[in-house]
């Protein structure tokens, strides 16, 4: 039966190609640092798009016993460090939680590809006898949410969400819900995506989605610029604690903000380009505007979904306009796929952090490499802005017209 109950978010945790932990990914995204470099993970030659948004200096081994890494893609990996940031963050009593009232929503886009490569190599050379029995479960995108479940014994609902590069933003909305409605007092959710593999990123080449701007990698990666040409793959992961207010409160918990609303919605258009118009975008954003219970002057600040590929930035200022009207030029937006390069089905993860720090420390991190705008609005350009954030939108959007739009508050107990 649904409540209605308030939902707040008391952990965080990042792992990010600014960076692992949320101070020095949230450090790095205000000083307007890059972290795209051409590629280190393999030889990256004969490929058209040569950089991407790593995770440097990440050594499994830093945070689990050699077995357990042998057993767990990069991708949750990732999730793994996330997940034991936020928890700490959050300062939940393991011995205390009712953990069939604990649930997990972690979305992935992709899952194991490297895993699959890596076996799919084995069955050929090797045959399939030698294929190992831990394929299955290390590449299927699900296993973030599984592992992380089994990790600290949580029985409630347990999902995750794929839909392309809207899987992070729709964890948290349909981990949200769950609360809202009942079915559970806390919710672990987020993203976490490890596709920079050579498949992977020949595949987004052929589709020409992504970055051939090889010769200077900081600068590639350039959302609402004239000179875009595509995103620049990254990989990482997020994962955020949501609790019930009346949880959070009773055990003393730090609140770091409150989700306020959620909105979805569907293109309807096409595999992998957005229509035009933005009106998937706009139903999205007004939806969670709807949810949330605000109307269009309550918004201070939109972190865009903004990926650099020319058709995509065009559709979302368009559905910026669209519900905001002249408010739009008002609103400060910016992208910090800029920095970080586009996550994937984690992008929504650590998108939801930084909006998160924007309004818990009133500082707007930037659109770098704006140089040449080509739209009108403010994308604060290239250095952040200090200015009182009460209340933010972050935006994804994926592939096969899925999109996600979360309403965040800065939390005010009555």
């Amino acid at each position: 039966m649904r409540q209605d109950r308030k939902v707040v978010v008391t952990g965080l945790g990042v792992v990010t190609p600014l960076g692992i932990g949320v101070k020095t990914y949230w450090e790095n995204l205000i000083a307007g640092k890059s972290g795209v470099r051409r590629i280190t993970l393999f030889d990256p030659s004969d490929i058209e798009s040569r950089v991407a948004g790593e995770v440097k200096d990440f050594d499994p081994l830093d945070y689990m016993e050699k077995s357990e890494a042998r057993r767990n893609d990069r991708f949750t990996q990732f999730v793994y460090v996330a997940s034991e940031e936020a928890m700490a963050d959050s300062g939940l009593d393991l011995d205390k939680l009712d953990r069939d009232r604990t649930g997990v929503i972690i979305g992935s886009g992709i899952g194991g590809l490297q895993t699959l490569i890596d076996q799919h190599n084995v069955f050929l050379q090797r045959g399939p006898n030698r294929v190992s029995p831990f394929l299955i479960p290390m590449m299927i995108a699900d296993m973030a949410s599984g592992l992380v479940s089994i990790r600290y014994k949580l029985r409630g609902p347990n999902l995750c969400t794929v839909s392309a590069c809207a899987s992070g933003n729709h964890s948290i909305g349909e981990a949200s819900r769950c609360i809202e409605r009942g079915d559970a007092d806390v919710m672990l959710c987020g993203g976490a995506e490890a596709p920079i593999v050579p498949l992977g990123l020949a595949g987004f080449v052929s589709m020409k989605a992504v970055t051939t701007k090889n010769d200077v990698p900081e600068k590639a990666s350039r959302p609402f610029d004239k000179d875009r040409d595509g995103f620049v793959i990254a990989e990482g992961a997020a994962v955020l604690v949501l609790e019930s207010e009346e949880h959070a409160i009773k055990r003393g918990a730090d609140i770091h903000a409150q989700v306020t609303g959620y909105g979805a919605s569907a293109d309807a258009f096409h595999i992998a380009a957005p229509e035009p118009s933005g009106i998937g975008a706009y139903l999205c954003m007004k939806n969670a505007l709807s949810d949330a219970g605000m109307g269009i002057d309550s918004i201070d600040y939109i972190n865009a979904h903004g990926t650099a590929t020319p058709v995509g930035d065009g559709a979302e200022v368009n559905a910026i306009k669209r519900l905001f009207g002249e408010k739009a030029y008002d609103i400060k937006i910016s992208s910090g796929k800029s920095m970080t390069g586009h996550l994937l089905g984690a992008a929504g993860g650590i998108e939801a952090v930084a909006t998160i720090q924007t309004i818990k420390e009133g500082i707007i991190p930037p659109t770098i490499n704006l140089d040449n705008p080509e739209f009108d609005l403010d994308f604060v350009p290239n250095a952040n802005e200090t200015m009182e954030v009460s209340t933010a939108m972050t935006n994804s959007f994926g592939f096969g017209g899925h999109n996600a739009s979360i309403v965040l508050t800065r939390y005010e107990r009555k």
